[in-house]
Protein backbone atom coordinates (compact mmCIF):
# COMPACT_ATOMS: atom_id res chain seq x y z
CA UNK A 1 0.00 0.00 0.00
CA UNK A 2 0.78 3.21 -0.80
CA UNK A 3 2.67 5.36 2.64
CA UNK A 4 0.89 8.55 3.09
CA UNK A 5 2.43 11.64 4.39
CA UNK A 6 1.25 15.29 5.61
CA UNK A 7 4.06 18.36 4.75
CA UNK A 8 4.51 21.53 5.76
CA UNK A 9 7.52 22.06 3.61
CA UNK A 10 7.85 24.48 0.39
CA UNK A 11 8.02 22.58 -2.84
CA UNK A 12 11.20 23.52 -3.96
CA UNK A 13 12.91 22.01 -0.73
CA UNK A 14 10.94 18.73 -1.22
CA UNK A 15 13.28 15.68 -1.95
CA UNK A 16 10.50 13.84 -4.34
CA UNK A 17 10.61 12.56 -7.60
CA UNK A 18 8.03 14.89 -8.22
CA UNK A 19 5.94 17.68 -7.54
CA UNK A 20 2.09 17.41 -8.65
CA UNK A 21 0.55 20.38 -9.33
CA UNK A 22 -3.58 21.26 -10.31
CA UNK A 23 -4.07 23.21 -13.89
CA UNK A 24 -7.65 24.14 -14.65
CA UNK A 25 -9.71 25.56 -17.72
CA UNK A 26 -10.39 29.08 -17.42
CA UNK A 27 -13.55 30.71 -19.19
CA UNK A 28 -13.25 32.44 -22.71
CA UNK A 29 -10.92 31.06 -24.44
CA UNK A 30 -11.26 27.99 -26.89
CA UNK A 31 -7.50 27.18 -25.98
CA UNK A 32 -8.66 26.90 -22.46
CA UNK A 33 -7.12 29.56 -21.10
CA UNK A 34 -4.87 27.50 -18.74
CA UNK A 35 -5.36 28.78 -15.16
CA UNK A 36 -2.86 27.61 -12.54
CA UNK A 37 -4.91 25.96 -9.69
CA UNK A 38 -3.68 27.16 -5.85
CA UNK A 39 -1.20 25.06 -4.24
CA UNK A 40 1.23 25.95 -7.43
CA UNK A 41 2.45 28.90 -6.60
CA UNK A 42 6.18 28.04 -5.50
CA UNK A 43 6.39 25.98 -8.13
CA UNK A 44 4.93 29.17 -10.26
CA UNK A 45 7.69 31.34 -8.98
CA UNK A 46 10.59 28.75 -10.07
CA UNK A 47 9.43 29.28 -13.50
CA UNK A 48 9.56 33.16 -12.91
CA UNK A 49 5.62 33.46 -13.20
CA UNK A 50 5.75 31.68 -16.42
CA UNK A 51 4.56 28.16 -15.94
CA UNK A 52 1.03 28.42 -17.17
CA UNK A 53 2.58 29.92 -20.26
CA UNK A 54 4.94 27.06 -20.68
CA UNK A 55 1.92 24.49 -19.77
CA UNK A 56 0.12 25.95 -22.66
CA UNK A 57 3.09 26.04 -25.05
CA UNK A 58 3.46 21.95 -24.29
CA UNK A 59 -0.06 21.80 -25.43
CA UNK A 60 -1.54 21.80 -21.74
CA UNK A 61 -5.48 22.83 -21.78
CA UNK A 62 -6.41 21.84 -18.24
CA UNK A 63 -8.85 19.00 -19.41
CA UNK A 64 -9.62 16.75 -16.48
CA UNK A 65 -7.44 14.04 -16.40
CA UNK A 66 -4.83 15.73 -18.95
CA UNK A 67 -1.31 15.29 -17.63
CA UNK A 68 1.75 17.37 -18.63
CA UNK A 69 5.10 16.54 -17.90
CA UNK A 70 8.02 19.31 -17.74
CA UNK A 71 11.57 19.27 -15.85
CA UNK A 72 11.44 21.12 -12.41
CA UNK A 73 13.03 24.60 -12.20
CA UNK A 74 16.44 25.06 -11.22
CA UNK A 75 17.00 25.01 -7.27
CA UNK A 76 13.66 22.23 -6.42
CA UNK A 77 15.37 19.17 -5.58
CA UNK A 78 12.35 17.17 -7.22
CA UNK A 79 13.61 16.52 -10.87
CA UNK A 80 10.30 16.62 -12.24
CA UNK A 81 6.79 18.23 -11.66
CA UNK A 82 3.82 17.21 -13.51
CA UNK A 83 0.59 18.96 -14.10
CA UNK A 84 -2.65 17.31 -13.61
CA UNK A 85 -5.94 18.71 -15.39
CA UNK A 86 -8.82 19.69 -12.98
CA UNK A 87 -11.37 20.79 -15.74
CA UNK A 88 -13.29 23.62 -15.56
CA UNK A 89 -12.27 26.78 -13.12
CA UNK A 90 -14.48 26.95 -9.97
CA UNK A 91 -17.32 29.76 -10.64
CA UNK A 92 -16.57 32.75 -8.40
CA UNK A 93 -16.81 32.37 -4.46
CA UNK A 94 -16.71 28.22 -5.25
CA UNK A 95 -13.77 25.71 -4.45
CA UNK A 96 -12.84 22.79 -6.45
CA UNK A 97 -14.80 19.53 -5.83
CA UNK A 98 -14.10 16.85 -3.80
CA UNK A 99 -14.02 14.61 -6.82
CA UNK A 100 -12.57 16.48 -9.16
CA UNK A 101 -9.79 16.86 -6.61
CA UNK A 102 -10.16 13.06 -6.48
CA UNK A 103 -9.83 12.63 -10.22
CA UNK A 104 -6.94 14.52 -10.27
CA UNK A 105 -4.94 12.78 -7.52
CA UNK A 106 -5.32 9.61 -9.14
CA UNK A 107 -4.28 10.58 -12.14
CA UNK A 108 -1.24 11.82 -11.16
CA UNK A 109 -0.60 8.78 -9.12
CA UNK A 110 -1.00 6.27 -11.98
CA UNK A 111 0.94 8.38 -14.04
CA UNK A 112 3.88 8.66 -11.33
CA UNK A 113 4.07 4.67 -11.08
CA UNK A 114 7.74 3.85 -10.55
CA UNK A 115 8.09 6.60 -8.57
CA UNK A 116 9.44 6.33 -4.89
CA UNK A 117 7.89 9.47 -3.36
CA UNK A 118 5.85 12.59 -4.88
CA UNK A 119 4.70 15.96 -3.45
CA UNK A 120 1.22 16.31 -4.46
CA UNK A 121 0.84 20.63 -4.01
CA UNK A 122 -3.19 20.27 -5.35
CA UNK A 123 -5.66 22.73 -3.87
CA UNK A 124 -6.29 22.27 -0.13
CA UNK A 125 -9.06 25.33 1.38
CA UNK A 126 -9.91 22.25 4.37
CA UNK A 127 -8.81 18.94 5.78
CA UNK A 128 -12.30 17.85 3.53
CA UNK A 129 -9.73 18.26 0.62
CA UNK A 130 -6.62 16.91 2.36
CA UNK A 131 -9.14 14.13 2.74
CA UNK A 132 -10.09 13.75 -0.87
CA UNK A 133 -6.76 13.97 -2.57
CA UNK A 134 -5.51 11.37 -0.08
CA UNK A 135 -8.13 9.25 -0.91
CA UNK A 136 -7.73 9.63 -4.52
CA UNK A 137 -4.18 9.31 -4.59
CA UNK A 138 -4.32 6.14 -3.11
CA UNK A 139 -6.95 4.79 -5.04
CA UNK A 140 -5.03 5.40 -8.31
CA UNK A 141 -1.97 4.27 -7.03
CA UNK A 142 -3.31 0.89 -6.67
CA UNK A 143 -2.44 -2.40 -8.61
CA UNK A 144 -3.24 -6.12 -9.14
CA UNK A 145 0.40 -7.79 -9.77
CA UNK A 146 -0.32 -11.10 -7.40
CA UNK A 147 -0.19 -13.21 -10.48
CA UNK A 148 2.57 -11.18 -12.78
CA UNK A 149 6.19 -12.55 -12.72
CA UNK A 150 7.85 -9.09 -12.80
CA UNK A 151 4.70 -7.46 -10.89
CA UNK A 152 3.56 -3.59 -11.04
CA UNK A 153 0.84 -2.68 -13.30
CA UNK A 154 1.50 -5.19 -16.28
CA UNK A 155 5.05 -2.88 -17.19
CA UNK A 156 7.66 -3.89 -14.90
CA UNK A 157 6.71 -0.64 -12.34
CA UNK A 158 5.56 -0.65 -9.07
CA UNK A 159 2.84 1.49 -7.70
CA UNK A 160 4.19 5.17 -6.61
CA UNK A 161 5.62 4.34 -3.03
CA UNK A 162 4.86 7.42 -0.97
CA UNK A 163 2.58 10.43 -1.43
CA UNK A 164 3.48 13.67 0.32
CA UNK A 165 0.17 16.22 0.99
CA UNK A 166 1.66 19.48 0.63
CA UNK A 167 -0.36 22.85 2.46
CA UNK A 168 -1.76 20.87 4.95
CA UNK A 169 -1.84 20.73 8.74
CA UNK A 170 -0.15 17.63 10.00
CA UNK A 171 -0.80 18.40 14.41
CA UNK A 172 -4.86 19.58 13.36
CA UNK A 173 -7.21 16.98 14.61
CA UNK A 174 -8.89 17.88 11.41
CA UNK A 175 -6.15 16.93 9.05
CA UNK A 176 -5.50 13.75 10.92
CA UNK A 177 -8.94 12.56 11.35
CA UNK A 178 -9.64 13.24 7.39
CA UNK A 179 -6.08 11.41 6.45
CA UNK A 180 -6.91 8.30 8.89
CA UNK A 181 -10.62 8.23 7.33
CA UNK A 182 -8.75 7.88 3.56
CA UNK A 183 -6.46 4.89 4.66
CA UNK A 184 -9.00 2.97 6.17
CA UNK A 185 -11.58 3.58 2.98
CA UNK A 186 -8.69 3.16 0.92
CA UNK A 187 -7.11 -0.24 2.04
CA UNK A 188 -10.14 -1.98 2.92
CA UNK A 189 -11.48 -0.73 -0.85
CA UNK A 190 -8.42 -1.97 -2.32
CA UNK A 191 -8.71 -5.43 -0.88
CA UNK A 192 -12.26 -5.23 -1.95
CA UNK A 193 -10.74 -4.88 -5.53
CA UNK A 194 -7.98 -7.24 -4.79
CA UNK A 195 -10.89 -9.65 -4.34
CA UNK A 196 -13.10 -9.13 -7.08
CA UNK A 197 -9.58 -9.55 -9.25
CA UNK A 198 -8.53 -12.90 -8.02
CA UNK A 199 -9.03 -15.95 -10.17
CA UNK A 200 -12.07 -17.95 -9.04
CA UNK A 201 -9.69 -20.70 -9.20
CA UNK A 202 -8.14 -19.97 -6.01
CA UNK A 203 -11.49 -17.67 -4.61
CA UNK A 204 -14.29 -19.98 -3.56
CA UNK A 205 -16.97 -19.56 -1.02
CA UNK A 206 -14.53 -21.39 1.83
CA UNK A 207 -11.48 -19.19 0.42
CA UNK A 208 -13.74 -15.93 0.32
CA UNK A 209 -14.86 -17.04 4.13
CA UNK A 210 -11.83 -17.33 5.24
CA UNK A 211 -10.56 -13.98 4.03
CA UNK A 212 -13.00 -12.20 5.63
CA UNK A 213 -12.67 -14.49 8.96
CA UNK A 214 -9.08 -13.53 9.00
CA UNK A 215 -9.83 -9.81 8.67
CA UNK A 216 -12.84 -10.13 11.18
CA UNK A 217 -10.55 -11.23 13.95
CA UNK A 218 -8.09 -8.89 13.58
CA UNK A 219 -10.58 -5.75 13.67
CA UNK A 220 -12.49 -7.10 16.81
CA UNK A 221 -15.93 -8.23 14.22
CA UNK A 222 -17.73 -10.94 15.09
CA UNK A 223 -17.97 -13.50 12.81
CA UNK A 224 -19.95 -16.59 11.93
CA UNK A 225 -19.71 -18.86 8.88
CA UNK A 226 -22.60 -21.31 7.87
CA UNK A 227 -20.93 -24.41 6.42
CA UNK A 228 -23.09 -26.41 3.87
CA UNK A 229 -24.24 -28.44 6.66
CA UNK A 230 -25.31 -25.78 8.32
CA UNK A 231 -27.22 -23.85 5.67
CA UNK A 232 -28.91 -27.55 4.97
CA UNK A 233 -30.10 -27.25 8.33
CA UNK A 234 -31.16 -23.53 8.82
CA UNK A 235 -33.40 -24.48 4.98
CA UNK A 236 -31.64 -21.99 3.02
CA UNK A 237 -33.09 -23.73 -0.12
CA UNK A 238 -31.91 -20.37 -2.45
CA UNK A 239 -27.75 -20.25 -1.57
CA UNK A 240 -28.24 -24.26 -1.79
CA UNK A 241 -29.84 -24.49 -4.59
CA UNK A 242 -27.27 -22.15 -6.38
CA UNK A 243 -24.01 -23.98 -5.18
CA UNK A 244 -25.65 -27.43 -5.85
CA UNK A 245 -23.62 -27.54 -8.64
CA UNK A 246 -20.33 -26.46 -8.26
CA UNK A 247 -17.84 -28.93 -6.46
CA UNK A 248 -17.11 -25.89 -4.29
CA UNK A 249 -19.73 -25.75 -1.38
CA UNK A 250 -21.41 -22.35 -0.51
CA UNK A 251 -21.25 -20.22 2.40
CA UNK A 252 -23.11 -17.56 4.52
CA UNK A 253 -20.75 -15.48 6.66
CA UNK A 254 -22.09 -13.07 8.83
CA UNK A 255 -19.32 -10.17 10.26
CA UNK A 256 -21.08 -8.35 13.11
CA UNK A 257 -19.42 -4.53 13.87
CA UNK A 258 -20.75 -3.32 17.00
CA UNK A 259 -20.67 -0.12 18.87
CA UNK A 260 -21.24 0.23 22.32
CA UNK A 261 -22.49 4.01 21.53
CA UNK A 262 -24.70 3.18 18.78
CA UNK A 263 -28.31 3.17 18.53
CA UNK A 264 -28.95 2.11 15.32
CA UNK A 265 -28.06 -0.82 13.46
CA UNK A 266 -27.63 -1.48 9.71
CA UNK A 267 -27.45 -4.76 7.93
CA UNK A 268 -25.64 -5.00 4.50
CA UNK A 269 -26.57 -8.19 2.24
CA UNK A 270 -23.90 -8.90 -0.37
CA UNK A 271 -24.26 -11.17 -3.70
CA UNK A 272 -20.94 -13.55 -3.48
CA UNK A 273 -21.16 -15.68 -6.75
CA UNK A 274 -17.54 -16.42 -6.88
CA UNK A 275 -17.79 -17.19 -10.51
CA UNK A 276 -21.01 -17.28 -12.16
CA UNK A 277 -21.22 -19.91 -15.41
CA UNK A 278 -24.73 -19.37 -15.39
CA UNK A 279 -25.21 -22.66 -14.48
CA UNK A 280 -27.30 -25.47 -16.33
CA UNK A 281 -28.49 -21.38 -18.01
CA UNK A 282 -25.46 -21.52 -19.40
CA UNK A 283 -23.91 -18.10 -20.56
CA UNK A 284 -22.91 -17.57 -24.05
CA UNK A 285 -19.64 -17.70 -25.79
CA UNK A 286 -17.98 -13.95 -24.40
CA UNK A 287 -20.07 -13.93 -21.51
CA UNK A 288 -17.73 -16.15 -19.07
CA UNK A 289 -14.33 -14.75 -19.20
CA UNK A 290 -14.78 -12.11 -15.91
CA UNK A 291 -17.61 -13.94 -13.83
CA UNK A 292 -15.39 -13.91 -11.44
CA UNK A 293 -16.15 -10.26 -10.53
CA UNK A 294 -20.04 -12.02 -9.58
CA UNK A 295 -19.05 -11.42 -5.82
CA UNK A 296 -18.15 -7.79 -6.02
CA UNK A 297 -21.34 -7.40 -4.00
CA UNK A 298 -19.99 -9.56 -1.27
CA UNK A 299 -16.33 -7.60 -1.20
CA UNK A 300 -17.86 -4.02 -1.20
CA UNK A 301 -19.83 -4.98 2.11
CA UNK A 302 -17.15 -6.94 3.79
CA UNK A 303 -14.92 -3.77 2.73
CA UNK A 304 -17.98 -1.19 4.38
CA UNK A 305 -17.47 -3.51 7.69
CA UNK A 306 -14.37 -3.90 8.15
CA UNK A 307 -14.18 -0.13 7.65
CA UNK A 308 -16.65 0.98 10.14
CA UNK A 309 -14.94 -1.26 12.60
CA UNK A 310 -11.66 0.67 11.97
CA UNK A 311 -13.12 4.11 12.17
CA UNK A 312 -14.93 2.99 14.68
CA UNK A 313 -18.39 4.39 14.18
CA UNK A 314 -20.75 4.55 16.25
CA UNK A 315 -23.80 2.26 14.34
CA UNK A 316 -23.88 -1.40 14.54
CA UNK A 317 -23.08 -2.40 11.02
CA UNK A 318 -24.21 -6.49 9.89
CA UNK A 319 -22.27 -7.91 6.91
CA UNK A 320 -23.95 -10.76 5.73
CA UNK A 321 -21.79 -12.08 2.91
CA UNK A 322 -23.85 -14.83 0.54
CA UNK A 323 -21.12 -17.24 -1.58
CA UNK A 324 -21.73 -20.07 -3.96
CA UNK A 325 -20.15 -20.81 -7.12
CA UNK A 326 -22.73 -21.25 -9.86
CA UNK A 327 -21.59 -24.38 -12.11
CA UNK A 328 -23.43 -26.91 -14.31
CA UNK A 329 -23.01 -30.70 -13.30
CA UNK A 330 -25.30 -33.41 -12.86
CA UNK A 331 -26.13 -32.43 -9.32
CA UNK A 332 -26.93 -28.59 -10.34
CA UNK A 333 -30.71 -27.47 -9.80
CA UNK A 334 -32.39 -27.15 -13.06
CA UNK A 335 -34.73 -24.58 -14.88
CA UNK A 336 -38.37 -25.79 -13.69
CA UNK A 337 -36.96 -26.85 -9.91
CA UNK A 338 -38.26 -25.48 -7.11
CA UNK A 339 -36.44 -24.41 -4.26
CA UNK A 340 -37.72 -23.44 -0.18
CA UNK A 341 -36.15 -20.41 0.43
CA UNK A 342 -34.98 -19.80 4.06
CA UNK A 343 -37.56 -17.51 4.54
CA UNK A 344 -40.08 -20.60 4.04
CA UNK A 345 -41.31 -19.23 0.40
CA UNK A 346 -41.16 -21.36 -2.67
CA UNK A 347 -39.54 -20.08 -5.71
CA UNK A 348 -39.60 -21.83 -9.34
CA UNK A 349 -36.08 -21.79 -11.10
CA UNK A 350 -36.94 -20.77 -14.86
CA UNK A 351 -33.64 -19.70 -15.52
CA UNK A 352 -30.79 -20.65 -13.28
CA UNK A 353 -28.29 -17.29 -14.64
CA UNK A 354 -30.67 -15.59 -12.53
CA UNK A 355 -28.70 -16.77 -9.31
CA UNK A 356 -27.74 -13.87 -7.53
CA UNK A 357 -31.65 -13.29 -6.17
CA UNK A 358 -31.68 -16.26 -5.03
CA UNK A 359 -28.92 -16.51 -2.59
CA UNK A 360 -29.67 -12.49 -1.61
CA UNK A 361 -33.05 -13.93 -1.13
CA UNK A 362 -32.04 -16.08 1.38
CA UNK A 363 -29.21 -13.51 3.27
CA UNK A 364 -31.62 -10.71 3.36
CA UNK A 365 -35.14 -12.88 4.77
CA UNK A 366 -31.98 -13.97 7.42
CA UNK A 367 -30.76 -10.45 8.14
CA UNK A 368 -34.56 -9.44 8.73
CA UNK A 369 -34.62 -11.70 11.83
CA UNK A 370 -32.48 -9.27 13.42
CA UNK A 371 -35.01 -6.15 12.40
CA UNK A 372 -32.24 -3.56 11.72
CA UNK A 373 -33.26 -0.32 10.84
CA UNK A 374 -32.09 -0.77 7.23
CA UNK A 375 -31.04 -3.36 4.94
CA UNK A 376 -28.89 -2.57 1.80
CA UNK A 377 -27.78 -5.11 -0.69
CA UNK A 378 -25.83 -4.84 -2.96
CA UNK A 379 -25.14 -6.94 -5.75
CA UNK A 380 -23.59 -7.60 -9.82
CA UNK A 381 -27.34 -8.50 -10.40
CA UNK A 382 -28.88 -7.72 -13.87
CA UNK A 383 -27.15 -7.08 -17.50
CA UNK A 384 -30.41 -4.76 -17.64
CA UNK A 385 -29.25 -2.09 -15.30
CA UNK A 386 -26.00 -1.91 -17.66
CA UNK A 387 -28.37 -1.96 -20.62
CA UNK A 388 -30.03 1.13 -18.94
CA UNK A 389 -27.35 3.28 -17.17
CA UNK A 390 -24.07 1.85 -18.54
CA UNK A 391 -20.96 1.15 -17.26
CA UNK A 392 -20.23 3.51 -14.62
CA UNK A 393 -23.29 4.37 -12.74
CA UNK A 394 -25.07 1.75 -10.06
CA UNK A 395 -29.12 1.42 -9.69
CA UNK A 396 -30.90 2.42 -6.46
CA UNK A 397 -34.37 0.39 -5.51
CA UNK A 398 -36.18 0.93 -2.31
CA UNK A 399 -39.35 0.41 -0.37
CA UNK A 400 -39.00 3.49 0.66
CA UNK A 401 -38.50 6.61 -1.57
CA UNK A 402 -36.87 9.30 1.23
CA UNK A 403 -34.23 6.16 1.55
CA UNK A 404 -33.54 5.61 -1.82
CA UNK A 405 -33.00 9.90 -2.09
CA UNK A 406 -30.81 9.51 0.83
CA UNK A 407 -28.81 6.97 -0.38
CA UNK A 408 -28.35 8.71 -3.96
CA UNK A 409 -27.36 11.79 -2.47
CA UNK A 410 -24.50 9.25 -0.20
CA UNK A 411 -23.58 8.09 -3.26
CA UNK A 412 -23.09 11.26 -5.03
CA UNK A 413 -21.38 12.85 -2.32
CA UNK A 414 -18.31 9.90 -2.21
CA UNK A 415 -18.24 10.36 -5.75
CA UNK A 416 -20.33 7.19 -6.98
CA UNK A 417 -22.42 7.84 -9.79
CA UNK A 418 -25.80 6.02 -9.08
CA UNK A 419 -29.77 6.79 -9.95
CA UNK A 420 -32.80 6.19 -7.99
CA UNK A 421 -34.73 3.73 -10.10
CA UNK A 422 -38.36 2.55 -9.85
CA UNK A 423 -40.35 -0.48 -8.33
CA UNK A 424 -43.29 -1.22 -10.85
CA UNK A 425 -46.19 -3.04 -9.22
CA UNK A 426 -46.89 -3.93 -12.31
CA UNK A 427 -44.09 -5.81 -13.15
CA UNK A 428 -44.41 -8.29 -10.05
CA UNK A 429 -47.20 -10.42 -11.76
CA UNK A 430 -45.02 -11.38 -14.45
CA UNK A 431 -43.24 -13.56 -11.74
CA UNK A 432 -46.38 -15.60 -10.78
CA UNK A 433 -45.70 -19.24 -10.98
CA UNK A 434 -48.36 -21.99 -11.66
CA UNK A 435 -46.17 -24.21 -9.10
CA UNK A 436 -44.76 -21.75 -6.34
CA UNK A 437 -45.01 -18.91 -4.64
CA UNK A 438 -42.93 -17.20 -7.06
CA UNK A 439 -40.30 -17.74 -10.14
CA UNK A 440 -37.05 -16.09 -10.21
CA UNK A 441 -37.74 -14.62 -13.75
CA UNK A 442 -40.46 -12.11 -15.12
CA UNK A 443 -40.53 -10.00 -17.57
CA UNK A 444 -37.69 -9.51 -20.11
CA UNK A 445 -38.61 -5.33 -19.74
CA UNK A 446 -37.53 -3.92 -17.54
CA UNK A 447 -35.49 -6.37 -16.12
CA UNK A 448 -33.14 -5.19 -13.39
CA UNK A 449 -36.64 -3.90 -11.57
CA UNK A 450 -38.65 -7.27 -12.17
CA UNK A 451 -34.76 -8.50 -9.91
CA UNK A 452 -35.56 -5.71 -7.25
CA UNK A 453 -39.30 -6.74 -7.08
CA UNK A 454 -37.89 -10.34 -6.33
CA UNK A 455 -35.73 -9.17 -3.80
CA UNK A 456 -38.61 -6.85 -1.90
CA UNK A 457 -40.69 -9.89 -1.23
CA UNK A 458 -37.61 -11.81 1.23
CA UNK A 459 -38.03 -8.24 3.21
CA UNK A 460 -38.87 -8.23 6.39
CA UNK A 461 -42.21 -6.47 7.39
CA UNK A 462 -41.59 -3.16 7.93
CA UNK A 463 -37.91 -2.32 7.26
CA UNK A 464 -36.47 0.19 5.39
CA UNK A 465 -34.47 -1.72 2.87
CA UNK A 466 -32.61 -0.64 -0.59
CA UNK A 467 -30.97 -2.54 -3.65
CA UNK A 468 -28.02 -1.27 -5.45
CA UNK A 469 -27.22 -3.18 -9.09
CA UNK A 470 -23.71 -2.33 -9.47
CA UNK A 471 -23.36 -5.31 -12.48
CA UNK A 472 -22.19 -2.11 -14.95
CA UNK A 473 -18.99 -0.17 -12.29
CA UNK A 474 -17.91 -3.03 -10.54
CA UNK A 475 -15.49 -4.29 -13.37
CA UNK A 476 -13.85 -1.73 -15.64
CA UNK A 477 -13.33 -3.48 -19.00
CA UNK A 478 -11.83 -0.21 -20.78
CA UNK A 479 -8.60 1.70 -19.68
CA UNK A 480 -8.34 3.04 -16.50
CA UNK A 481 -9.50 6.60 -15.85
CA UNK A 482 -9.47 9.03 -12.74
CA UNK A 483 -8.67 7.16 -9.36
CA UNK A 484 -10.49 4.27 -11.40
CA UNK A 485 -8.58 1.06 -12.65
CA UNK A 486 -9.37 -1.64 -15.11
CA UNK A 487 -10.64 -4.62 -13.49
CA UNK A 488 -12.63 -4.34 -10.45
CA UNK A 489 -13.14 -1.11 -8.91
CA UNK A 490 -14.32 -1.47 -5.53
CA UNK A 491 -17.96 0.08 -6.82
CA UNK A 492 -20.27 0.53 -3.53
CA UNK A 493 -17.92 0.83 -0.70
CA UNK A 494 -17.65 3.93 0.09
CA UNK A 495 -21.20 4.70 -0.71
CA UNK A 496 -21.85 1.92 2.06
CA UNK A 497 -19.44 3.46 4.34
CA UNK A 498 -20.51 6.72 3.88
CA UNK A 499 -24.13 5.54 4.69
CA UNK A 500 -22.81 4.61 8.31
CA UNK A 501 -21.18 7.57 9.01
CA UNK A 502 -24.12 9.77 8.29
CA UNK A 503 -26.59 6.78 10.25
CA UNK A 504 -23.71 7.35 13.16
CA UNK A 505 -24.57 11.20 13.22
CA UNK A 506 -28.44 10.24 13.59
CA UNK A 507 -29.15 11.28 9.62
CA UNK A 508 -30.54 7.53 8.39
CA UNK A 509 -32.55 9.08 5.32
Amino acid sequence: MTALTLSTAAASGLRADAIVVGVAKGPGSKSGNLVLAPGAETVDKGYDGKLAAVLETLGASGGEGEVTKLPAPSGFKAPVVLAVGLGPVPEKDETYDAEALRRAAGVAARALAGSKKAAFALPIEDSGDAGAIAEGALLGAYSFDAYKVNGGNGNGKAPLAEVALLGTKPRDKAFKAAVERALAVTEELNRARDLVNTPPNDLDPEAFAAVASAAAKEHGIKVQVLDEKALTKGGFGGILGVGAGSEAPPRLVKLSYTSSKADKHLAFVGKGITYDSGGISLKPAGHNETMKCDMAGAAAVFAAVVTAARLKLAVNVTGWLALAENMPSGTATRPGDVLRMYSGKTVEVLNTDAEGRLVLADAIAKASEETPDAIVDVATLTGAMMLALGNRTFGIMANDDAFRTSIHEVAEEVGEPSWPMPLPSDLRKGMDSPTADIANMGERMGGGLVAGLFLQEFVGEGITWAHLDIAGPAFNEAGPFGYTPKGGTGSAVRTLVRLAERTADGDLG
